[in-house]
């Protein structure tokens, strides 16, 4: 027999250190779609939260950075393949936002992942060099991870643009801390719960869900964050992040795109050589 009943909606967590912690703050916020219908409510994260997944991604960078790029490909590769699996749960939430091809979207999301695990354990063939010194040493120039990486997710391409900017950013060593689409958080609190039984280890990618304007601000002048990816930064708050960026000279990038951006041109090897340093090393030659 048929019965009338109200769905059950969920309040989200966090997703920090691997673990699901609620907000500090105690406090959520409504998640509507495009019809304007409550879907569900996420947490919303507070400064402490932001520390503590600064925290969780300090610890975990040196594991993961000092991991073999083959094994990093391989867990980027994982993640492709439990987003496959989940991939009609994806297709609806981006459907619910408003996406006018959610399935491309979702598969293009999913390539992408398989797309930068390729760079792996090439971009450092790619950019790395012997140099040619006048003296009686190798001269080596040889990529490494930037550190510690905050992302602010575009919020008009919640799950594409998301995995466009993080995907680059763990492949080559670095750990991230990603702020979520503010309006339509939920494939990144989906995304995190395939992180979550990956083999990505914990504190590598956190994800929080909140107020762009309120968080934004503490990402950008957290001491211990080594570059800020500003994709989903509202311009009107372009100017303050670029003064509390230079108090720790942190490196800023921006793509400056939409949703169809991310859809055709989002894939790039420059992504991940973006947060990259360039270390040059002097060897003595002979005995």
């Amino acid at each position: 027999m048929a019965t009338d009943r109200l769905s059950v909606r969920k309040t989200y967590k966090l997703y920090v250190g691997g673990d699901f912690p609620r907000s500090e703050s105690g406090q959520s916020y409504p998640v509507h779609d495009r019809d304007g219908e409550l879907v569900a409510r996420a947490a919303r994260a507070s400064r402490k939260d932001l520390r503590e997944a600064v925290r969780a991604a300090r610890s975990a960078f040196p594991g993961w950075s000092g991991a073999t790029p083959y094994n990093r490909g391989q867990v980027l590769y994982r993640v492709a393949e439990l987003m496959e699996g989940r991939r009609d749960q994806f297709v609806e939430e981006i459907h619910r936002a408003g996406a006018k091809d959610p399935e491309a979207g979702v598969d293009a999301s999913i390539d992408r992942w398989v797309w930068y695990a390729g760079w792996a354990d090439k971009i450092h063939h790619v950019l790395g060099s012997v140099n040619p010194v006048a003296a009686p040493y190798f001269n080596f120039t040889i990529p490494e991870p930037t550190g510690v990486v905050g992302i602010v997710a575009p919020p008009d391409a919640p799950l594409l643009g998301l995995v466009s900017r993080v995907a680059p950013a763990v492949v080559s060593g670095n750990a991230v801390v990603v702020l979520a689409s503010e309006p339509w958080p939920l494939p990144a609190v989906t995304l995190s719960e395939v992180l979550a039984t990956s083999d990505v280890p914990g504190g590598v990618i956190n994800v929080l869900t909140g107020h762009t304007a309120e968080l934004v601000p503490w990402l950008a002048g957290h001491m211990d964050v080594n570059a800020l990816d500003t994709a989903g930064v509202p311009e009107d708050l372009l100017p303050q992040v670029d003064e509390l960026a230079a108090e720790n000279v942190k490196r800023l990038v921006r793509a400056d795109g939409d949703a169809d951006w991310f859809a055709d041109q989002a894939e790039s090897p420059y992504a991940v050589t973006a947060l990259m340093e360039m270390k040059t090393v002097w060897h003595p030659i002979g005995t």
